[in-house]
């Protein structure tokens, strides 16, 4: 099982720089953990590229299915306290909070491309290239 943050998932519907290496890391771990908020911040950008004409409404919906398939059976719920408490201690977003909390209840390192987000907490993460590497 691994821990992913939105920007991993984004690469598997969104065809991107990143997209082969997503499919590679899940086709090495099919077990993607996340904190339910993922699907809200994966909603946004599929519909911030929908806007922008550069995905359409069928294609959207297809992904966004996909993408519940995927974390459904694995999503991680992190009480709110946990959450601020997070926040605080490493100085991020609550968003980028809940993605933390879930790394540590479980025991892994949250898979990131957010540089920043690495930076406030390198014990709770890693980079994607980290990531491949140790498969």
């Amino acid at each position: 099982m691994i821990v992913v943050d939105t920007n991993i998932l984004v690469p598997l519907f969104i065809n991107g720089p990143r997209a082969r290496d997503a499919a590679t890391l899940l086709k090495h771990d099919g077990e993607w953990c996340t904190e339910p908020y993922a699907l809200i911040e994966l909603v946004n950008v599929f519909t911030t590229y929908m806007r922008a004409n550069l995905l359409a409404t069928e294609a959207a919906h297809r992904h966004l299915d996909e993408a519940e398939t995927l974390l459904t059976p694995h999503l991680h719920r992190v009480p709110g306290k946990a959450v601020l408490d997070y926040a605080m201690r490493y100085k991020v977003s609550g968003y980028d909070a809940h993605f933390l909390a879930v790394a540590d209840a479980l025991g892994k390192r949250l898979i990131t491309e957010d540089a920043k987000l690495r930076a406030a907490a390198p014990a709770l993460t890693q980079s994607l290239d980290a990531a491949l590497a140790a498969k």
